[in-house]
């Protein structure tokens, strides 16, 4: 019985810690794989057969002499293993006493970026490795600029393969000065320098006796204490609407996760882009259930917990709906300016619609204009009619339906969204939302198509008691 309590309270200890997610990245053999193999390594995270199949591949292909190489714990593929280098995301999960961490291995090569946007998407920080004897390479500079683009505000600069360069602090301040006032260009908001030696274990886990000038934590200590927390204004609250739970005729409720902001029984809601506006009735919260007890009524809810919500009124809500506060309401709009990562082999058409997935909505949509493609070496931006993969672009997007629009910088849930394609329904690019842009030519198309009477009076209703709006039903 001692033996079942404890395993639940080490079950209950280990589902409250705070989740943390990281992803290392970089340019190629600057050893990020080898970085987190080591960490798993030194924090005893590794099991006896994973070690032991380290052990055996490291004796085949060689690369790190009698020592075990790290970056085998962490990179899976066959391709991987024989050319050194990682061509996809690895994931890997360990805990430490205060913390569950969820870390993302990265590939370095250009022609995997995509691969690199998809692992930095939902990290909390950034560890960009440069190697101490080669110092600020291109492939720094791109991932540099996609880490701020996707709104990373943490980055740790961990200068790796100082064993290499017999610990140098001169060249190790040389290096963080460089990154430094490459931060500064991009608006990199929080940077932290580390001198390591991924290879042999240097200010990974533990603090190394090599680097005496070095007052700064280990890696993973700073990992460990590192805030992240971001301020929310519970007045910005943003429910998308997941599904419509309706059990029986007495039970109507709207369920999802709170993407942002606090919201109270009795509050003023509206449902976007419908605008139809009541009260929370109730608020249920599944994560409490018991068999005694089936539904759980609490008084108020935040993000990110997952609720069904009830409203005083008989209101139109679907999947797809936001709902937010009557009196802190985000653009409604059709026509979004957009920062768009092309993710596919065929180039993106500005002439072909598109599904464009945002939240619980499923909305079809174009790219009507390319404003720019932003070279990611040089950060100079290029006038082009389309865009190959790999490629980022500022974009002008219409939508057939206009939609709830939050900036990604303000809320990173509601402000992101991805393409997918029509006929394979493969996904081709990923965006994030810059802000709501409306020309007198959307207008004139919108009001070229065919209307309904009714479509006609609902676009003359939001004209008339919505100008914030700024939008058309279409």
């Amino acid at each position: 019985m001692d033996n079942i309590l404890d395993i639940e309270n080490y079950l209950k200890e280990h589902e409250n810690k705070d989740m943390f997610r990281f992803l290392t990245c970089g340019s190629v053999d600057d050893g990020k794989s080898t970085l987190i193999g080591r960490m798993l390594y030194d924090s005893k995270m590794i099991f006896d057969d994973q070690l032991s199949a380290a052990e055996s591949e490291s004796k085949k292909y060689g690369t790190t002499g009698e020592k075990i190489d790290m970056a085998l714990l962490v990179d899976g593929l066959q391709s991987e293993r024989e050319q050194g280098i990682t061509i996809d995301v690895a994931y890997r999960f360990f805990a430490t006493e205060n913390r569950k961490f969820i870390i993302a291995d990265t590939p370095g090569h250009e022609q995997y970026t995509r691969n690199m946007v998809t692992g930095a998407s939902t990290a909390d920080v950034a560890i960009i490795l440069i190697d101490a004897r080669k110092g600020i390479l291109t492939q720094t500079r791109r991932h540099s600029f996609i880490v701020n683009l996707l709104g990373i505000e943490h980055v740790i600069v961990a200068i790796n393969k100082m064993d290499l360069v017999d610990f140098s602090e001169d060249v190790f301040n040389e290096i963080s000065a460089s990154y430094g006032a490459l931060a500064n260009e991009l608006g990199i908001k929080n940077t932290y320098y580390i001198p390591v030696s991924a290879l042999d274990g240097d200010n990974v886990v533990d603090k190394s006796e090599k680097t005496p000038w070095y007052d700064g934590k280990p890696m993973l200590s700073l990992l460990d204490s590192m805030d992240i927390s971001k301020e929310q204004k519970e007045e910005d609250f943003r429910f998308p609407v997941q599904y419509v739970n309706r059990p029986n005729l007495d039970f109507r409720g709207f369920c999802g996760t709170i993407a942002a902001g606090k919201v109270k029984v009795g509050d003023g809601i509206t449902v976007l882009p419908s605008g139809k506006s009541t009260k929370v009735k109730s608020i249920i919260n599944g994560g409490d259930i018991t068999e005694a007890n089936r539904e759980v009524a609490c008084s108020e809810a935040y993000a990110p917990m997952a609720i069904t919500i009830t409203t005083e009124d008989e209101v139109d809500i679907s999947r797809g709906d936001m709902i937010v506060h009557t009196n802190n309401m985000p653009r409604v709009s059709n026509s979004l300016k957009v920062m768009l990562v092309w993710m596919d082999e065929k180039a993106m058409d500005t002439q072909r619609s598109y599904d464009i997935k945002r939240a619980t909505s499923v909305v079809s949509g174009n790219f009507e204009h390319i404003n720019y493609k932003i070279d990611v070496n040089t950060y100079e931006r290029t006038q082009v009619d389309r865009l190959e993969l790999n490629d980022i672009a500022s974009c002008k997007m219409l939508l057939t339906q206009p939609i709830a629009a939050d900036s990604y910088e303000s809320n990173r849930l509601t402000g992101s969204f991805i393409v997918v394609d029509r006929i394979t329904n493969d996904t081709v690019g990923a965006g994030m939302i810059v802000g709501v842009s409306r020309r007198d030519e959307d207008v004139t198309k919108l009001a070229d198509k065919s209307y309904t009477d009714a479509e006609k009076a609902l676009n003359k209703y939001i004209r008339d008691n919505f100008p914030e709006w700024e939008c058309k039903v279409v």
